[in-house]
């Protein structure tokens, strides 16, 4: 089956367009399967074939999984890979029936997204120190992350030609290459042009040997808005990191991430009254669901000021 499972992950790549990211992740989950089977089969996985591929295969690793201690999120992320490699070999018509479709989905915890409240995400956008050039760039990315509710990936992606100051419009290239256009607000447009006079400086600051000169012209070729103070691209693990750091120094609540940034963007949408599906489209989300978890937010906020003024709560 690995020569099956070498042909899907080729296929999830030209024909789906998947990241490199869901890819490694698909393999890791897949390779993790067959080698399950083969354990299980007491056979080398060389041996392991399209016709092991059943339901009784599929429920029993997911029973090895619980034993194991994995919580039911992964167990359910797993599993969507096992549903999709089947599909695919059903397709391919290396097997017969789907199954697994015949295997449930583990029940998954309903969790109220993290997210700053308004006051919370005013002082948190105020951290950053305005009067150096990478405080400037910091301003610049927070405010960014709050106006438009990018991902990490999203945000970290952006080339300048992908900026509209004027228009105060974003190109996101999202997940599955998904192009979508977002606004953003005066008060990010202001922050992003007042880091752009610094940008230069911080692209003067590459190195310049003669063996990181063409480094530094692919850098600087390729555009990225925002900068490291060496002067190329920022990584997701340094925007992490600071967006950690300036949580950690205004506030005392633990998991807000980038990614809570953008939930603070869809939470306080929806305060405002805006639709779930405008919602979906600014956020980049294939399925209504995935937006639909905002609403648990809200909920939460009805029962606080149910129990707050009802005489009898």
């Amino acid at each position: 089956m690995l020569s099956q499972l070498r042909s899907f992950l080729e296929f999830l790549r030209l024909n789906r367009n998947v990241s490199a990211h869901t890819l490694r992740a698909y393999e890791s989950d897949l390779t993790q399967f067959v080698s399950f089977m083969a354990d299980t089969l007491e056979r080398p996985v060389e041996s392991i074939g399209p016709a092991e591929f059943d339901q009784l295969a599929i429920r029993g690793f997911l029973a090895d999984l619980y034993r194991r201690g994995n919580s039911r999120a992964s167990s359910a992320r797993k599993l969507a890979a096992i549903r999709a490699f089947g599909r695919y070999l059903r397709r391919e018509r290396l097997i017969e029936g789907d199954p697994g479709a015949l295997v449930g989905t583990p029940k998954l915890e309903q969790r109220i997204p993290a997210h700053l409240e308004l006051n919370e995400m005013e002082q948190l956008l105020e951290m950053p120190d305005t009067e150096t050039p990478l405080g400037r760039r910091d301003r610049a990315i927070l405010e960014m992350f709050y106006a438009s509710g990018l991902r990490l990936s999203e945000l970290v992606a952006l080339d300048l030609d992908d900026v509209d100051l004027n228009g105060r419009l974003v190109r996101v290239h999202g997940k599955g290459g998904r192009e979508r256009i977002v606004p953003f607000n005066r008060s990010a447009a202001a922050a992003v042009r007042r880091y752009l006079r610094d940008r230069e400086a911080l692209v003067r600051r590459a190195p310049t040997p003669a063996a990181t000169r063409t480094a530094r012209r692919a850098r600087v070729r390729s555009n990225p808005l925002f900068l490291n103070y060496r002067g190329g691209r920022l990584s997701t693990r340094s925007v992490d990191r600071l967006v950690r750091r300036y949580v950690a120094a205004c506030s005392t609540r633990l998991g807000i991430s980038p990614h809570a940034l953008r939930h603070s963007f869809a939470t306080h949408l929806l305060e405002g009254g805006a639709d779930l599906r405008a919602i979906q489209e600014l956020l980049g989300h294939a399925r209504l669901s995935t937006t639909q978890r905002y609403t648990h937010v809200n909920a939460a906020q009805l029962l606080a000021l149910y129990k707050k003024t009802h005489p009898r709560a």
